[in-house]
C-alpha cells in the first residue's frame, strides 16, 4: 500500500478535487486528489483520497488537518487502507430468485 495515500472523510458534499488540492497544499506537495462520486447521480459521496509526495508529508497532513473544519464539517484524515476484495455476487446469493418452488400435488 502506498503510505502517502490518505483517506479523507466527512467532506462537505460541494467539495471538489481542486478545493482539496489547495487545502492539503498547506501540509506538502499533493500529487493527486480523487473525490469519490456516486455513479448514478454524479454527486459527491462525502469522501476522497489524497496522495502526497512522501510519507512525511502524509504524516504532516494527518497531524495538521485531521479534525479541522472545511466548510463547516470536521474532516477525518487517515492513512488509506488497502481495498478489500469483494465478490461479484450479492449477499445472500440470488436473493431468493431461482429457487425451485415446490408445488403441492393433491
Amino acid at each position: 500500500m502506498n503510505e502517502s495515500r490518505l483517506f479523507v472523510g466527512n467532506l462537505p458534499y460541494q467539495t471538489m478535487d481542486n478545493d482539496l488540492q489547495e487545502y492539503f497544499a498547506a501540509a506538502g506537495v499533493v500529487t493527486s486528489v480523487n473525490v469519490m462520486l456516486d455513479k448514478f447521480t454524479g454527486k459527491s459521496r462525502g469522501f476522497a483520497f489524497v496522495e502526497m509526495t512522501n510519507r512525511n508529508e502524509a504524516g504532516n497532513a494527518i497531524a495538521g488537518l485531521n479534525g479541522t473544519e472545511l466548510n463547516g464539517r470536521a474532516l477525518n484524515v487517515n492513512e488509506a487502507k488497502p481495498r478489500e476484495e469483494r465478490s461479484g455476487r450479492p449477499a445472500g446469493g440470488n436473493g431468493g430468485f431461482g429457487r425451485q418452488r415446490r408445488e403441492a400435488r393433491w
